[in-house]
């Protein structure tokens, strides 16, 4: 599982032209879910992404989480994370969940992130979706379930 991890002030996801989530200050996860992953891998990486301190306490250090911000988290499904182009110029998509396997567990993954008692919003899985955002920094990290083994 890969998610990029950006911090914004706002972001929204349409699909059709029509807008069906969007959020203030927060965090927009692009999630990819990876034919390997299993439920640990996505409770740590929900667990991660969640206390992650990224946002700027009162001295302007990187050392609050979007829990500690009270902020919103939006999800959107991103299979393509998965691509791999080390070989030749077209991405090889053979890592990603397949679809059936990957909707569980991206459902998995907001239900996880739930938990913490913010607003969770999320584009619609396998929709071709326009994404908007503002990246404030702009702060974005990777997070990857593969990494787990370093707490």
């Amino acid at each position: 599982m890969i998610v990029v991890v950006q911090r914004v002030s706002s972001a929204s996801v349409s699909v059709h032209n029509k807008t069906i989530a969007k959020i203030g200050h927060g965090l927009l996860l692009l999630v990819g879910i990876a034919e390997t992953d299993i439920e640990a891998d996505i409770e740590y990486v929900a667990n991660k992404c969640a206390m992650l301190r990224i946002f700027q306490d009162e001295q302007g250090k990187l050392n609050r989480s979007v829990i500690d911000e009270q902020g919103a988290i939006l999800v959107i499904s991103q299979f393509t994370l998965l691509g791999d182009t080390r070989k030749g110029r077209r991405p090889n998509f053979t890592a990603a969940a397949s679809p059936e396997k990957g909707q569980i567990l991206y459902e998995y993954f907001i239900s996880c992130l739930k938990v913490y008692n913010l607003p969770v919003e999320s584009g619609i899985f396998g929709a071709m979706m326009d994404v908007s955002l503002t990246n404030v920094g702009p702060v974005t990290v990777l997070v990857k379930s593969k990494d787990k083994t370093h707490v």
